[in-house]
């Protein structure tokens, strides 16, 4: 027998289509008063008002959950995070506050490094159990989809060990999101390789790529200068292309290098951070079709220029937001404090941010086909907020308005309503 809901008495408000969302489209949102979502089976089959309800002979054949006015969203997609990690760096967090950046912690033997020598010595159980906590704290934000890297190993062994965490994860029977994984074993260069970066990649072309390929679906770099510039990372991305990988740069984060144009030359799926991307780079992705992720957290935590939103809005690009939670640069997987910077530092419209998270995000990780969007035919991955309008999301600042979170059909998190 079939599983069947209905999601009743809603405020729907959710962009449309099966691709990222460009430059003004990104204003674009359906918004339903008096609005219902029927499930089935974990697919959304139907939309509509209530009165079409009796219409469509849906009534009385399903469980039915009152929104009692609030607003139904398509579940946030968070496609851009460093999920599975052993250890954590709070004393350099210490350290930018007296104003060290972040590359001198990293020249000194901090950032990425420190990290690498925690997770080489975390076991794969140790990896999952912490990954699950943080995975809790995403649904109650009303994330239903997740990207994760790899990146903290930087040799064989330790990617694949953090690769098959996050397989583990996504194949537990009681998961309440689901795991795209990436593999970022070109995150820096390991101690043992200090100084011979090509040898380093070599090392990736040749031995780590031929068995990670087939454990995640995309490839990235930091593309970065004194880490991989530009001829390294063009020779990483089309190894990993040529294996069928598809890419995804963090590109002009520390300066401008012209990560975002070799992403736009390169195919990626989209590239990241971008906080001091050029004028032709976001130029040539909008014409390449680059989804440009944009991560506020991170330059609040660094305390850098924000990445130039209506730059890219305006140019054409479609934008994704997400929170780049990892234990160095950015420990946090807040999405209501990801949307107050967008809003109100980012200069992002409250339609424009949904999409961002939803829609766009999806687009960034190939999944705009199948979630991002309330309509028929893709997964029943919703959240009810707490109130009926769209613009308690930045108004209730960094405060988290998730009621409901649903997950393929089912209820995955759930809070006392607001009296």
């Amino acid at each position: 027998m079939s599983d069947r809901k209905i999601i009743a008495n809603c405020t729907l408000a959710t962009p449309l289509g099966n691709s990222a969302k460009k430059g003004k489209e990104m204003k674009e949102l359906r918004v339903l008063h008096d609005a219902f979502v029927f499930i089935e089976d974990g697919i959304i089959k139907a939309t509509g008002q209530m009165q079409d309800l009796e219409i469509l002979g849906l009534s009385g054949t399903a469980d039915w959950i009152d929104a009692k006015g609030r607003v139904v969203l398509p579940g946030f997609v968070d496609s851009h995070t460093h999920l599975v990690f052993g250890g954590f760096r709070p004393d350099e967090f210490e350290w930018r506050l007296k104003g060290d950046s972040y590359m001198s912690i990293m020249q000194r033997g901090g950032g990425i490094q420190s990290t690498v020598n925690a997770t080489r010595e975390t076991s794969k159980e140790d990896l999952v159990r912490r990954a699950e906590w943080f995975i809790d704290r995403m649904v109650e934000m009303g994330v239903t989809t997740v990207e994760a890297k790899s990146g903290y190993g930087l040799d064989l062994d330790t990617e694949l060990k953090m690769l098959e965490a996050l397989d583990e994860l996504a194949k537990k029977e009681d998961k309440k999101i689901d795991l795209i994984a990436t593999f970022l074993g070109a995150h820096a260069v390991p101690k043992e390789y200090e100084g011979r970066t090509g040898e380093y990649c070599d090392f990736i072309i040749n031995e780590v790529l031929p068995k990670v390929k087939d454990k995640a679906e995309f490839f990235d770099i930091f593309t970065e200068k004194n880490v991989f510039e530009i001829e390294d990372s063009r020779r990483l991305l089309q190894a990993a292309k040529d294996a069928g990988m598809k890419l995804k740069l963090h590109a002009d984060e520390i300066v401008q290098l012209g990560g975002a144009e070799l992403a736009a030359e390169m195919g990626a799926v989209s590239a990241d951070h971008l906080l001091h991307v050029s004028d032709e780079g976001i130029a040539r992705m909008a014409e390449a079709g680059v989804v440009a992720t944009l991560l506020p957290l991170t330059a609040f935590a660094l305390k850098e220029p924000y990445a130039p939103a209506r730059k890219f809005i305006d140019g054409g690009c479609a934008v994704a937001l997400a929170t780049d939670l990892n234990p160095g640069s950015c420990f946090s997987g807040s999405i209501p404090l990801t949307i107050a910077l967008a809003c109100i530092y980012m200069k992002m419209s409250i339609e424009e941010v949904i999409t961002a998270l939803t829609l766009n995000g999806a687009a960034a990780i190939g999944l705009a086909d199948s979630i991002g969007s309330v309509e028929p035919g893709k997964k029943a991955n919703l959240l009810i907020l707490d109130f009926d309008n769209i613009n308690f999301l930045p108004y209730y600042v960094a405060m988290n308005c998730v009621n409901t979170t649903i997950w393929h059909g089912k209820t995955v998190y759930e809070r006392k309503e607001i009296r």
